[in-house]
């Protein structure tokens, strides 16, 4: 059996623990998850007890982040970080250019060298905030044919919602194990320790680095108490450790930059653990959709899967958003997102299929591309959408040929360089609004 064989079976086996914001714990060896205390003189099975904080120990209870670890080795046992080249990541404040105002669009990453890793083949388009002041986000596209090899990866900067595209991943976490296949989204916390093996020849797909406030389960208002996600969809991994002894490279990437340190073991050996600061998988075929049962076209903020709030209420620092299968029922309704300018600014991807707006096929919106449209610059749907839309039967129309997602956030995401000069960007993306014609009659 093969790597990849072997990834596989191990992923199909995995079980979850379930819920969202749930104060989770689990035991790898029975035993080992102290009763009653959380750091006791002498931890169960000579383990260490440490605690992971993901927000201010004074955060209100119902924000506060945090996750008791019982390991073979504290994590405070190692030797010095030293700087590494950061390869195709990059971190906010981004300056290498303006923010452009213009839509653009990429065709999917190209293949990536043969021996190429999931942080090696992390290849950043942009973003905005400043990741040492913890406001803002960044959009990351990954591609990967390689395991990381006694190699583990962790962000100081964010958590890390990973969307695959094309391949799914066996993530191996300080917590446990995750499968996400594309139609799954997978959350690391900022700070958890993880390395990724893919499951497949080739992977590819999208991931949002969130700077600001962690993902949470958006409010409901009006919709009630249930809807869009639910938060028993969401698994947990249960207790899975690694006695690893003999060098494994860290990669901690700490205020945009990647540093490197030896350890002599897989800082991957929690055996046991308690709390809510906890690495998620979620499949997003379980969203379940709001939408008009009379007419128009909603807003899209009601296909809301997480959001990460700000000091203001209702307006996030990123929310990410799904456009999951649904039926179109609306009367005298045009029934694809309508034209738009708006003072957030979204990029949007796309896992399988084609998107109702967007025309697919070969210099289209195709899988594993993206289109971003700043704050303000006006979008909607192409001429051959519009057309087409426009004159089409009103009858029940069920969408479930694709699947697409959007990073929405309150600021402009500035290019890198790379982004900017890529030669997989799309340079005719204005033309698909050429040809609409006027219709206008006094």
């Amino acid at each position: 059996m093969n790597g990849i064989e072997q990834a596989r079976k191990t992923a199909q086996e995995l079980t979850y623990l379930t819920g969202f914001g749930n104060e989770h714990s689990s035991e790898a060896v029975p035993g080992a998850l102290p009763v009653g205390r959380n750091s006791p003189q002498r931890a169960p099975l000579g383990l260490y007890a440490e605690q992971l904080s993901g927000s201010a120990f004074t955060e209100p209870r119902a924000h506060n982040r945090r996750s008791w670890l019982y390991r073979i080795h504290p994590s405070a046992a190692h030797p010095a970080f030293t700087r590494t080249d950061n390869g195709g990541i990059r971190t906010a404040p981004f300056t290498e250019t303006v923010p452009d105002p213009n839509r653009l669009r990429w065709n999917p990453l190209p293949a990536p060298a043969p021996g190429t890793d999931f942080v090696a083949g992390l290849w950043t388009l942009g973003g905005n905030g400043d990741a040492a002041q913890r406001t803002g986000m960044a959009v990351h596209l990954y591609h990967a044919n390689s395991p990381m090899e006694r190699r583990v990866f962790s962000s100081a900067d964010g958590e890390l919602l990973i969307v695959p595209e094309q391949g799914g991943l066996l993530i191996r976490t300080e917590f446990g194990l995750l499968h996400a296949e594309p139609g799954h989204v997978a959350l690391i916390p900022r700070g958890v320790r993880f390395r990724v093996e893919p499951l497949a020849d080739a992977v590819r797909g999208y991931v949002c680095e969130n700077y600001g406030a962690p993902f949470q389960l958006p409010d409901l208002g009006p919709i009630g108490a249930n809807g869009l996600a639910n938060a028993r969809d969401f698994q947990a991994p249960t207790a899975a450790y690694e006695d690893v002894e003999g060098p494994v490279e860290v990669l901690n990437k700490y205020c945009g930059n990647l540093w490197r340190a030896t350890y002599d073991h897989s800082p991957l050996d929690v055996v046991a653990w308690h709390g809510n600061h906890v690495p998620y998988v979620y499949d997003l075929r379980r969203f379940n959709v709001i939408g008009t049962i009379s007419y128009d076209h909603p807003d899209p903020s009601i296909f809301t899967v997480l959001t990460s709030p700000t000091d203001t209420p209702g307006l996030a620092g990123v929310d990410f958003v799904v456009f999951a299968p649904r039926w179109l029922v609306g009367e005298d309704t045009f029934r694809p997102p309508y034209f738009h300018r708006n003072v957030m600014s979204e990029y949007m991807g796309l896992i399988e299929g084609a998107y109702d707006a967007k025309t697919a096929g070969p210099g289209g919106f195709v899988p594993g591309g993206g289109s971003l449209h700043n704050m303000m610059s006006a979008h909607g749907p192409d001429r051959e959408t519009f057309e087409k839309a426009s004159a089409a039967e009103l009858k029940p129309q069920k969408i479930d040929d694709g699947l697409a997602f959007m990073f929405e956030t309150r600021w402009p995401v500035t290019l890198t360089e790379q982004a900017r000069d890529a030669d997989h960007l799309q340079t005719s993306y204005d033309d698909v609004w050429q040809g609409l014609e006027r219709h206008f009659r006094a």
